[in-house]
């Protein structure tokens, strides 16, 4: 890997260059999931039905709506949270604090969208506005993310982030400069990562459930299944908000367009594709198969979270009667690494749960359009990039012990296939 000037961090995502395509191209991704989710054919590699024009895509009543949905969970994240936790130590050895509302924000959203439809409000018709959504959700992460790279002009060396600081404006625009932006408590990266996004992914799957209802009496099985899973997957991650905090996203990713688009656009209007290919493609699923599906997501799940809550038990409490017995190799920085229990089956089991799931998720779609399996491909390659920029940040941080580590725990994701 090359080093940009001025900083040690290597360059990822193909360096400028990848990251003005990256810029361009997830956009253009996102709209075309968008456009073929609705047409006849859903070729996911054809071309869209169509080009939406500027008066397709621009809408001041769809922008103040989106404006209203992030003002609403800003209004969300400030209330009183059942718990303040602290993050992992800083450049400057200082621990930033956080607020665990995220389910509570979940919960009152439901109950205030509840109300609202009970008062007549068309959710239903919250599917036909997809398109002008995705395109005031992008403008406003590249308007956001230009006012957080000209705000991290400012801040000290300390906070910035290891990645952002190439020198190229380009490259650090989309990365991100500041590692923790904020303005007096309110950390806009913790915001972004698992508030607007997903809750307004589960809010789109809704609305389709119920523009279901509406065309064919009765939402089918595979809608709710679809519905099912990723609302129990958004109330989980919510339910376990704390964990985020010890995620590259937080601990080393800084906050620019990658982050920004990611999760105010790509995640609400990308993840909600299985929902929205059903709407227009209805499938027909028998119980036997759909109890088949349901057992492959509860396996998936079983190996997320016990991963997960064993690496988060352990680094909270070394000493824990659940992780005390667990076999370690010791690292030149004072840490453990973890080579027993789930972490010496793979060295991410958690990443492994997270593809069974997904494939879980696409399932219900049948298995006649390629469309509805873009999540679990795109998915896969995410993850797999993900793996890879954590292998090269803990052999720069742990050494031989991390080779150590590789050498005990061949596998990386896949017991005995990767």
């Amino acid at each position: 890997m090359a080093y940009p000037q001025g900083s040690r961090a290597p360059l990822e995502f193909g360096g400028p260059l990848g990251a003005a395509a990256l810029m361009v191209l997830l956009p253009a991704t996102m709209f075309h999931l968008l456009l073929v989710a609705r047409s006849g054919p859903a070729r996911l590699l054809g071309p869209p039905p169509y080009l939406p024009g500027p008066d397709v895509l621009w809408s001041p009543r769809v922008l103040l709506l989106w404006l209203t949905w992030l003002g609403l969970q800003a209004a969300l994240y400030l209330l009183p949270a059942r718990k303040v936790a602290e993050g992992l130590e800083l450049k400057d050895k200082s621990r930033l604090r956080y607020p665990i509302n995220g389910f509570q924000a979940l919960v009152l959203t439901a109950l205030l969208v509840g109300l609202a439809v009970s008062a007549g409000l068309p959710l239903g018709a919250l599917p036909e506005m997809l398109v002008p959504l995705a395109f005031a959700a992008t403008l406003t992460a590249f308007i956001f993310s230009f006012l957080l790279y000209l705000k991290a002009l400012g801040v000290p060396p300390s906070a910035l982030a290891p990645g952002g600081t190439s020198g190229n404006p380009i490259y650090d625009f989309f990365l991100g400069r500041e590692l923790n932006p904020r303005i007096c408590s309110f950390d806009f990266k913790y915001f972004c990562e698992l508030r607007p996004g997903l809750i307004g992914w589960v809010l789109i799957n809704l609305a389709l459930l119920m523009q279901e209802a509406e065309l064919r009496g009765s939402p089918s099985l595979a809608m709710w299944l679809v519905n099912g899973f990723q609302l129990f997957y958004v109330g989980d991650a919510l339910w376990h908000e704390e964990a985020v905090l010890t995620t590259m996203d937080i601990t080393h990713d800084g906050f620019g367009f990658m982050l920004a688009f990611g999760d105010l656009a790509w995640v609400p209007f990308t993840y909600s594709l299985q929902a929205q290919f059903l709407l227009h493609h209805p499938q027909p699923l028998g119980l036997p198969m759909a109890s088949a599906i349901c057992l492959i997501n509860a396996l998936g799940y079983y190996i997320f979270r016990r991963a997960n809550s064993q690496k988060n038990t352990f680094r909270k409490n070394p000493s824990d009667p659940r992780v005390a017995g667990l076999e370690t190799i010791p690292t030149a920085t004072g840490r453990q690494l973890l080579v027993s229990g789930w972490w010496g089956l793979v060295r991410h089991p958690n990443y492994l749960g997270d593809l069974i799931m997904a494939l879980a998720w696409s399932l219900p779609c049948g298995v006649s359009h390629l469309l509805p399996y873009f999540y679990f491909l795109y998915f896969t390659a995410l993850l797999v990039h993900r793996e890879a920029r954590d292998e090269q940040q803990c052999l720069q941080k742990y050494g031989l012990a991390w080779q150590e580590y590789c050498r005990r725990v061949p596998y990386r994701i896949v017991p005995y296939v990767y």
